[in-house]
């Protein structure tokens, strides 16, 4: 083997075992900011709050109309999107959820949560006990698909047009955003 390439082979793998431990050291990564991507913890106050996946919900399909119930079919230009969140509570006391959720499109435009009846709605300002976590466990949203309880909107499809979509969640430090993964 010629020497050149007994040198570039040893530092080809140091290159390689350097980026691999650089990726993972950054899982399961979290800080202090208020600006965070979908997937990534975002604390306000003793809460952490996780954005664990987000997207349009299709009525026809059986596992999404579980998450529809007792809501009237979108208007006109417009489709159900869910948001489905994790939250822990690293206190030792009872803490307040949060009771506002707004997505703004890159437009500007806002919209609100809208009240839902699913089994896998996120309980809007309810409390969650020391060191506990919603969804609670072997509830309906954690033993669900996505093990997140849902926070529901109605978009217009511009919204999808106009992205990113930046989720707001009301907490006692001021407003978090998630920027979310359409």
């Amino acid at each position: 083997m010629p020497r050149r390439t007994r040198l570039v082979l040893p530092m080809l793998a140091a290159l390689a075992l350097t980026v691999l431990s650089v990726t993972i050291s950054a899982c399961g990564y979290s800080s202090d900011s208020k600006d965070v991507v979908e997937g990534e913890v975002v604390e306000l106050g003793d809460l952490k709050y996780q954005v664990v996946f987000s997207r349009f919900l299709n009525p026809n399909d059986n596992e999404d109309s579980a998450y529809l119930v007792g809501q009237s079919p979108a208007k006109k230009g417009s489709s159900y999107f869910g948001i489905f969140l994790e939250v822990q509570n690293k206190s030792e006391e009872n803490q307040k959820l949060a009771e506002t959720f707004t997505i703004a499109d890159a437009d500007e435009q806002t919209f609100d949560a809208v009240p839902s009846e699913s089994l896998y709605a996120f309980p809007f300002g309810g409390e969650v006990e020391p060191q506990e976590p919603i969804p609670a466990p072997d509830s309906t949203p954690q033993q669900g698909p996505i093990e997140g309880s849902l926070v529901l909107f109605e978009l217009p499809s511009s919204a999808s047009e106009n992205r990113p979509l930046t989720l707001s969640i009301d907490g006692p430090e001021g407003p978090a955003k998630v920027t979310l993964d359409l």
